[in-house]
């Protein structure tokens, strides 16, 4: 094969343990991996743990045999622990100024202006939960038909609507014009869709969601790999993290396990570049719901897909696996948690059994990916590639 290609999963929210700045966040003592490890008795994690997830992680048990990947953690380097930052952070972006935040809702101004271009009144405007907050005014929502907006510990104006009420295409139109509205002191991360569907004391948020991410203020290696001809193909939320710079196609996905059956399903198709791949399940469904069971089902089911998937890799294919954030189930509130991520790849120009440590930024990734497609590294971050040192992805899998 003459092309080289590297698939990049993000399990979102998958922590491994509290960042050495965690405790500035408030999250001192945030462990996602480590406290579902310990509340569940143990996660069946065979695959993760043959790659190396064990031997990186001190609560986790270590393999009996080397790591079949390379292995370590990443801290953010980034102001913040969002979505959007993190994500620009391993496309080789540091973000120095955190997004705004509004715990107590956005100006009346804005809102005004929101509404007389919309036609809709709004209702709520206060940082919630998703799910709690439609429970509450989503029968007011039917009866009045005005939008409900919200925010969260994250940079995001999110706006809910029942799609019997307010067509989807209607929602996404108003989340176009607040993103237009939303700039300078209000230049929030994202403006978030939050279509729900349901009858008072039974509403349920559907996967229609949708984000309007800003646009990276600089160049990613998003753009770079794409500018070299090869492809950029966004799976999941990618192409809205990065409103769609750098990206050549992008497949929206619904839940983790479309999420893999899209990535096995182009990995089957020969190209040259980048598979970007996002599976937001463990973050949006059961890390800001605290939901200790679903968080480790979750994991435990993408193990199993793992199989497949390292089967799947070509000699020429590399296969990194990571994470955004934390989103500790057991931690106080709803929101991210400041954390370490895993580290694991396998596959062309990494060297199995490999520690890499703790990274200093998670632009490493980034560094990595732009060594083995062959393109211009980032002014940040360090390769951990050994192109000289080429290992087998066979027999990788239980």
């Amino acid at each position: 094969m003459s092309y080289s290609r590297v698939c990049l999963v993000i399990l979102d929210g998958v922590g491994a343990g509290p960042a050495p700045d965690s405790h500035l966040y408030n999250d001192a003592g945030a462990d996602t991996i480590g406290h579902l490890w310990e509340r569940s008795g143990g996660l069946h994690l065979p695959n993760l743990l043959s790659l190396g997830l064990g031997a990186a992680h001190p609560l986790l048990p270590t393999p009996t045999a080397e790591p079949k990947a390379a292995f370590g953690l990443m801290r953010e380097a980034s102001v913040g622990k969002d979505t959007t930052i993190g994500h620009w952070e391993l496309a080789g972006l540091i973000s120095d100024t955190p997004f705004p935040v509004f715990p107590n809702g956005f100006p009346r101004s804005f809102l005004d202006d929101f509404e007389r271009q919309t036609g809709r009144r709004t209702i709520g405007n206060v940082s919630a939960s998703g799910t709690a907050i439609i429970e509450q005014l989503g029968d007011e929502h039917q009866r009045s038909g005005s939008f409900i907006v919200y925010t969260s510990a994250d940079s995001v104006f999110q706006i809910a609507a029942h799609e019997e009420t307010v067509p989807i295409e209607e929602l996404y139109q108003a989340c176009l014009l607040a993103r237009t509205l939303l700039t300078q002191d209000l230049a929030v991360a994202r403006v978030i869709a939050r279509p729900f569907l349901g009858t008072p004391g039974k509403y349920y948020r559907t996967d229609r969601r949708k984000d309007f991410s800003l646009p990276p203020p600089r160049s990613t290696i998003l753009d770079r790999i794409r500018a070299a001809g090869q492809e950029v193909v966004g799976i999941g939320k990618i192409e809205d993290i990065f409103a769609g710079q750098g990206i050549t196609k992008s497949i929206h996905t619904h839940g983790n396990d479309d999420g893999v059956n899209v990535t096995l399903a182009e990995l089957a198709r020969p190209f040259p570049g980048l598979l970007f791949v996002n599976l937001v399940d463990y973050d949006m469904k059961y890390g800001h719901r605290r939901d200790v069971d679903g968080f480790k089902m979750a994991l435990e089911t993408f193990d199993y897909q793992l199989s497949t998937l390292l089967n799947s890799l070509t000699p020429t294919d590399t296969l990194i696996i990571t994470a955004d954030h934390g989103n500790d189930p057991t931690h106080h509130g709803t929101d991210h948690t400041r954390e370490l991520v895993p580290l694991l790849a396998i596959g062309r120009g990494i060297q199995a059994g490999q520690s890499l440590g703790i990274r200093n930024t998670f632009a490493d990734v980034g560094a990595t990916i732009s060594e083995l497609l062959a393109v211009e590294i980032p002014p940040v971050g360090t390769s951990f590639a050994k192109l000289a040192e080429i290992s087998s992805i066979e027999e990788t899998s239980q």
